[in-house]
């Protein structure tokens, strides 16, 4: 929708802007007492038709370009090598066309010398290129714009209607009630464990309540909830599981959908390290590159589900991901050899 209001905005625009210059040409030729009523309308629909055609094949090519309007630098260079196209493919067509009409109505169309013609229309072409192109940012930013807002809507719905959900879900009944028999067990051998054990569950659910009230958080907020929480549940499975976290200092700022990187981290325990006797490695890395933050978590005892249907926690995230950020983002799962699972995040930054 939004797409195709800006299209029709823009054509609108660029009708009224040629019909524009067909009644200036027309009334300067009448003013100047020109004998050839016909010939300003000639000059500027020639320039009209060729403009629009040269203007069409720089869309066609350079629309992959639009996300970029959130770098304009970089955007406008862009758009800038397409100069070259109009400096020396406008004048020959639009000169062409106009000895070609005047041709088949037996008259001569005068003009001055090639050099000064080149240079003039030249001139002419680049202001018209910088003036639409100018618009062109305008109306795309506009439209980008909407989009995020759009999408910002959908995920701060998506949060609203998924928060209680989310909440009773990641912080299970079985996983406070096995978080609390530890420590209990802990009360009778080992007192200061068990006292920094419900000081990280209480941190855990601190945290679980601050970030479930906004859409995003920074990667850093969501690795103290995910620490905490992985704190607590090695206590829990004491001996039989060992955690690396290898984060990059640059993807700590980075955005995330608000409580995504726990439950992906929940699912590795739950599924994995609960129904395994031996040892679980889980490895957390966090890679900047590309313009974009790679969250990964592996495990080396895993294995995906045979059924196509993913699990609650993994369509959850995929839907959230997309309000925010489209195509641009997405959660893949992986099977590693000889075992393992590896769920990999992928989520767009201004990096």
């Amino acid at each position: 929708m939004l797409s195709r209001r800006s299209t029709l905005v823009a054509s609108i625009a660029w009708v009224l802007f040629w019909t524009m210059m067909v009644i200036v040409a027309v009334e300067d030729n009448r003013r100047d007492g020109g004998v050839t009523p016909w010939a300003p309308i000639l000059w500027e629909s020639s320039s009209a038709l060729v403009a629009t055609g040269l203007f069409l094949v720089q869309r066609r090519f350079s629309a992959r370009h639009d996300s970029l309007v959130a770098s304009p630098w970089r955007w406008f260079s862009l758009q800038a090598l397409w100069l070259p196209l109009y400096w020396f493919g406008f004048t020959p067509i639009v000169f062409a066309l106009r000895h070609a009409v005047y041709a088949v109505v037996g008259a001569r169309y005068e003009h001055e010398a090639w050099s000064e013609v080149f240079v003039y229309e030249a001139l002419k072409i680049s202001l018209f290129f910088g003036l639409f192109t100018t618009i062109g940012f305008g109306l795309l930013s506009y439209r980008e714009m909407m989009k995020e807002r759009l999408r910002a809507e959908q995920a701060s719905a998506l949060l609203r209607e998924a928060q209680l959900e989310r909440l009773t879900r990641q912080m299970q009944p079985h996983f406070l009630f096995n978080a609390l028999n530890t420590i209990s067990s802990l009360m009778h051998t080992d007192v200061a464990r068990a006292d920094a054990t419900l000081v990280r569950l209480a941190d855990v659910l601190r945290a679980t309540l601050a970030l479930g009230e906004k859409p995003q958080a920074s990667l850093g907020d969501e690795l103290r909830l995910a620490q905490g929480y992985a704190a607590v549940m090695q206590e829990r499975f004491d001996g039989r599981v060992t955690l690396a976290w290898d984060i990059e200092p640059a993807a700590l700022t980075v955005l995330l959908p608000a409580i995504s990187l726990q439950p992906l981290l929940e699912n590795v325990f739950k599924h994995t390290v609960a129904h395994r006797r031996a040892s679980t490695a889980i490895r957390i890395e966090a890679r900047v590159a590309d313009g974009a933050l790679r969250l990964s978590i592996e495990d080396d005892g895993g294995a995906l589900a045979p059924s196509d249907t993913p699990g609650i926690t993994i369509v959850n995230l995929r839907t959230r991901l997309a309000a925010l950020h489209g195509e641009r983002a997405g959660l893949a799962l992986s099977a590693l050899l000889p075992a393992g699972v590896r769920a990999e995040m992928r989520v767009p930054c201004a990096c």
